[in-house]
């Protein structure tokens, strides 16, 4: 016999397509026993997700308090000049919602909007809030990089309760004391 006469008695798998049509999807079985497994997965997963993202914002915004801090000493030490750090929503006037995209300006608070420096801003915080003294002073960092009399703690509080206090000391050091639920 010639070899194409074999292949096709036998019904075997030849070079121009398969002999006998192939499954070509899925069971229904199989569709429902994959969307179960599925659903169970994302059910099971779901509460530690929300809690992961609240430990997350927490520390995104500790991240971002203690950049804008280190960025404001160094500033003041490099150009030898006084360097505030106050909340503002236009990046003249201070306010006193820390929650509010911080400014980086060069010189002291009390002097006219129009003779401070603009040097930086970082956007607002994601946490539901930052608490900073109760007489609402900005950080002031000396030429020297000390904090002296503006030096305090932030504390931040997630939105899930979870917190965090960033602490500015009398040197203008910061280090973070994680885990504060208290204060919120």
């Amino acid at each position: 016999m010639p070899p194409d006469r074999i292949t096709q008695t036998y019904h075997i798998d030849t070079p121009h397509g398969p002999a006998r049509k192939r499954q070509a999807g899925l069971t229904l079985l199989e569709l429902c026993v994959a969307l179960g497994i599925l659903a169970f997965t994302v059910a099971w997963a779901a509460p530690g997700l929300g809690g992961f993202m609240a430990r997350n914002e927490v520390a995104a915004d500790v991240v971002r308090l203690k950049d804008v801090l280190a960025t404001a000493r160094n500033t003041a030490i490099t150009r030898g000049t006084i360097i505030t750090v106050c909340p503002s929503w236009d990046g003249r006037r201070c306010i006193e919602d820390w929650t509010a995209p911080l400014s980086i300006l060069q010189g002291e608070i009390d002097l006219p909007p129009g003779q401070r420096l603009l040097l930086g801003r970082r956007g607002a915080s994601q946490v539901a809030a930052i608490t900073y003294r109760l007489d609402h002073r900005p950080v002031r960092y000396q030429p020297t990089g000390r904090a002296t009399g503006h030096n305090g703690t932030f504390h931040l509080c997630g939105r899930r309760g979870e917190g965090a206090s960033v602490i500015v000391s009398n040197f203008g050091r910061v280090r973070v004391v994680d885990d504060t639920p208290s204060a919120c």
